[in-house]
């Protein structure tokens, strides 16, 4: 044993020369105990006494004893005291029995830049990893706050990063948890004055992100560069206990929790990226892991619509006929062989019709009635085979999606409803029933399909997988790939998701978005499932601009649209209220085959209703031309010059006829769509508008078109039809008129411009549309409320707060909050309450949170901890720490309990949400609900003067507002 170096003196000579300081940047007392390596040094088994001078003359410190106190041991041990002027009350007391530990190891010499004055820094880490901080000014402070020191130089607050300091590049820079001092808090090395001092930083938990609960010591780093503050083990809290982090079904997400989570995550990335070339990997991989995700979703949905759209046209061709030489083509691809130079319809020598098998011939009455006979066997077999297939399988693969999608996105956990079974059950259904011919149609579904893509992907990557906030970034890029898909519009898509179903959409998710919708329509192009040049449905080319005064027919289909819409989703939402709370409801299967029953036998004897929606709105988008034999094309016309424009013509009586076909098709799709929403197979809404509008805007652009040949010389058509020409497109009326109903429809505007002119390829008739999408718009809010995908999330009462609406009320939050003022609140006290006090609350209540207080007298606000977290941790605490009980204390605070014969107390701040959302009770509800939209709040606590009153809940808020409209505030569905 070395001279000089007793324990007892350097011990006392650091505590004397900080007691006897009367300075105010000693801003605390030191905690330190050696590491394993040097702690004989500690208790003097070396201290390499010539090595001191040295390190004196190289340490600047405000008191020369404590100078050579620390300089004569590398590592060093200061206990506590509590008369010291700047320790606060009760922090670091024998009678709290608290030992607090830091280790301070030095690698190289400690300097500091010449002219500024060095701060001790001041550590008091406890068993759960929290850092106390103990202001200068003998003011108490939130123990959970960190206050850093910062670099003039810029260096991060929460010890992330390492950059050197500013005044001198060798000298040591550390981030420390110094309190504020009368000088500012110089930090060592760097950033004097008022400068060197930053804004507190914590988290929303009851602990340091970076600091692992199973270490007890902090390990600080000096070295010729600043380290920051290396932290041994820095896990996320849900590693520690399983669950943590994760919700039950039918619960709403906290936006706010999951996104800090993921920032402190992301925080630990960063700083371990320096660490090690293998941290740097997965740093990068962290970084490009949402493109890839994306990308992924994108080449998958792409292949799933592909797949689809091939499925659909084949087994929609089998009603009529099958191809003998290669049953699995469809009627166009197995005339693909024919040397024919034109058929009728598809109607190749190859292509055989049922009829033409069992009776060898097209036309006659047998051939008619075995035609008759095979469309509705095999239509019925189709509805059969899909309804079987959702009951048995996947009950979630039924209807459109959408709305659950929305609500999904909006924060709402419903587990399965993206899983793999509906994947698969939705594909092969949405097939079928598209087959079947009832009128729906399968663009809806393939959102629902692309996000089931998406949400099994985003597995694949726990920065998505585990985190419900950021999975639904992928979900509403999916839902974006989705529409691409569908339609062959991949802008339309992004714009789709961001104003119809996306809640939280960040300009990142924008970018993703657009990616995940190119790849997609990349890839279906590729595929080529229509086999034609063009990747959109109806690609259609109309060679007339149209006239100034077509404005006036195209905002009267708009008009026209919005009042079909609105009779639709009102006889829907009857029926479909009808449905749920009748017997009806009991047999989904029967319902489904009534219908598809009663759809095929109206449908086949009209030429418009047999063929395939699709076809059908290509038909009526299409120009008359030479080469279309149609009826509705059926006008005397003489065509002698090809090359000729198409010359303005009295309409045949084909036309006529056509005519009375597609009104009699319209009240039948009408009708049928109405009790076909909403049944118990993949159904969406897109397609049937579409139709419904298309057979309006054709009827009407044929009445116009005849107008015009009748009267051409009148001031309305500008001389533009005097010349002869074919001024008049009823094409163009359809594709107005389609856009028309969809729009009232659904209520989009934007997206569904963009849907449309890049579903037909028609550029220049952005204006038409975009008047006709906003006449309808304005007629079906004025005749109904709520579109089609919000009048089902209310029928089912899913709890969706709409961002688009108003809440005009003039309510307070003491008036919607629970319990009311004469009831008592379910509370946890932060360090008094048992094991056993809790199981009984938990066992007693049903409540998914709970507030905790400071006591049950004095109910100042601690925090929030969450039911399932609570119950993870008890199990969890059962299970794996010895000595627990019922009768073990819970505490919620990071001092150390008195210590008695009890059992060992359960410490479980570290699931303790230090930064609950609050309000008074005196805030208007129109902030309050303005908070649940904009922030994604699971729930607020209400305050008075700092004591707790109340909670409000999402569910509080969504029954307020129905009551505030007079409606049933009881049909809110949740857990």
């Amino acid at each position: 044993m070395l001279s000089g170096c007793s324990p007892l003196p350097n011990v006392f000579r650091v505590l004397r020369a900080i007691m006897r300081s009367s300075r105010r940047d000693l801003t605390g007392l030191i905690f330190v105990l050696a590491d394993v390596s040097s702690r004989a040094c500690v208790w003097c088994n070396s201290c390499p006494v010539e090595d001191s001078s040295n390190r004196r003359e190289q340490l600047f410190f405000p008191d020369p004893q404590l100078a050579v106190a620390v300089a004569e041991c590398p590592t060093f041990v200061a206990r506590a005291l509590t008369n010291h002027p700047s320790s606060p009350p009760g922090k670091g007391s024998p009678a709290s029995g608290a030992e607090r530990h830091i280790t301070t190891t030095t690698t190289t010499s400690l300097t500091t830049a010449p002219g500024t004055v060095g701060a001790v820094p001041v550590y008091e880490a406890d068993e759960d990893g929290m850092i106390d901080i103990t202001p200068g000014n003998g003011g108490l402070t939130n123990p959970n706050y960190s206050y850093s020191s910062y670099s003039a130089n810029g260096g991060r607050q929460d010890g992330v990063g390492a950059p050197s300091s500013a005044a001198n590049s060798s000298a040591p820079s550390i981030t420390t948890t110094a309190g504020a001092s009368s000088n500012g808090g110089a930090s060592i090395g760097g950033g004097e004055g008022p400068g060197g001092m930053s804004s507190p930083t914590h988290t929303r938990f009851g602990r340091d992100f970076h600091h692992s609960d199973h270490e007890d010591t902090l390990t600080v780093s000096f070295s010729g560069k600043m380290e920051g503050i290396s932290f041994a083990g820095m896990t996320d809290t849900s590693d520690d206990i399983p669950g943590i982090g994760q919700y039950e079904d039918f619960h709403t997400i906290d936006w706010q929790r999951d996104i800090a989570r993921d920032r402190m995550r992301h925080r630990y990335i960063v700083k371990k990226r320096q660490d090690s070339f293998w941290d740097l990997l997965k740093g990068a991989h962290d970084a490009w892991s949402g493109w890839v995700c994306v990308l992924l979703v994108g080449l998958f949905t792409g292949c799933v619509a592909g797949v689809i759209d091939i499925g659909a046209s084949w087994m929609t061709d089998l009603k009529f006929g099958i191809c003998p030489q290669a049953f699995w083509l469809n009627r166009e691809q197995c005339c693909w062989s024919s040397n024919e130079t034109s058929f009728d319809s598809g109607n190749c020598s190859q292509w055989y019709a049922w009829s033409e098998i069992f009776t060898s011939s097209r036309e006659g009455f047998g051939a008619y009635v075995i035609s008759y006979f095979f469309y509705i066997m095999w239509a019925m077999l189709f509805a059969l085979l899909a309804a079987s297939l959702v009951r048995m399988f996947a009950p979630y693969a039924c209807g459109s999606g959408i709305p659950e999608i929305k609500t999904i996105l909006s924060g709402f956990i419903i587990r399965s409803y993206l899983g793999k079974w509906t994947l698969i059950i939705k594909s092969v259904g949405i097939m079928l029933s598209v087959s079947a011919g009832l009128s729906l149609g399968k663009e809806g579904p393939m959102v629902h399909i692309a996000s089931c893509i998406g949400n099994i992907l985003s597995y694949l990557f726990p920065k998505y997988g585990r985190n419900e906030a950021k999975k639904r970034e992928i979900l509403s890029a999916a839902a974006a790939a989705g529409v691409s898909v569908a339609f062959g519009a991949p802008i339309g898509g992004v714009l789709f998701s961001l104003e119809e179903v996306s809640y939280y959409f960040p300009l990142k998710t924008l970018w993703r978005s657009f990616f995940c919708a190119l790849i997609a329509a990349f890839i279906l192009r590729s595929i080529n499932p229509f086999g034609n040049e063009h990747s959109v449905l109806f690609y259609v080319e109309y060679n007339k601009p149209w006239i100034f005064f077509e404005l006036v027919p195209f905002i009267g289909l708009g008009i026209i649209g919005g009042i079909i819409a609105t009779l639709f989703i009102k006889a829907n939402l009857w029926w479909c209220r009808f449905r749920k709370y009748s017997k009806l409801g009991q047999y989904p299967v029967t319902e489904v085959l009534i219908v598809t029953f009663i759809t095929a036998v109206i449908a086949y004897p009209n030429p418009y209703t047999r063929m395939n929606t699709s076809e059908l709105i290509y038909l009526l988008f299409s120009q008359c031309g030479i080469s279309n034999q149609d009826p509705l094309c059926d006008y005397n016309r003489n065509f002698t010059d090809v090359n000729s424009a198409i010359e303005i013509a009295a309409a045949g009586p084909g036309v006529y006829k056509a005519v009375w076909l597609l009104i009699l098709a319209l009240a039948m799709k009408l009708i049928m769509t109405i009790f076909t929403f909403g049944m118990k197979v993949p159904c969406g809404l897109f397609i049937p508008s579409l139709a419904l509008g298309a057979i309006t805007g054709r009827i009407v652009g044929i009445a116009m078109e005849q107008l015009a040949y009748n009267y051409p010389k009148i001031w309305i058509f500008s001389g533009e039809c005097s010349t002869g020409d074919d001024c008049i497109t009823p094409g163009l009326y359809a594709m107005v008129g389609a856009a028309a109903v969809l729009g009232g429809v659904t209520r989009m505007t934007v997206s569904l411009v963009v849907i449309m002119f890049e579903l037909t390829g028609g550029v220049r008739y952005i204006v038409p549309l975009m008047a006709a999408a906003m006449a309808s718009k304005w007629v079906g809010d004025a005749l109904g409320r709520q579109g089609i995908y919000d009048a089902h999330i209310a029928l089912n009462g899913y709890p969706f707060l709409d961002s688009k609406d108003e809440f005009q009320h003039t309510t307070l939050a003491a008036d919607v909050m629970q319990p009311k003022r004469n009831e008592t609140l379910a509370v946890i006290t932060q360090d008094s309450m048992t094991v056993d006090d809790i199981e009984t609350l938990l066992k007693e209540t049903e409540h998914n949170g709970y507030p905790v207080v400071v006591s049950k007298e004095n109910q100042y606000l601690v925090g929030f901890v969450l039911r399932r977290d609570l119950n993870l941790a008890l199990a969890n605490a059962r299970r794996i720490i010895d000595g627990i009980t019922g009768q073990s204390l819970v505490i919620f605070t990071s001092a150390q309990p008195v210590q008695n014969l009890g059992p060992s107390p359960l410490k479980l701040k570290k699931i303790l949400d230090m930064a609950p959302i609050t309000v008074t009770d005196q805030t208007p509800m129109e902030t309050v609900v303005d908070m649940f939209r904009k922030l994604g709040l699971r729930q607020t606590l209400v305050t008075h003067n700092g004591r707790l009153l109340g909670v409000i809940t999402k569910k509080d808020v969504l029954r307020h507002v129905k009551q505030m409209d007079n409606e049933d505030p009881n049909t809110v569905l949740f857990n």
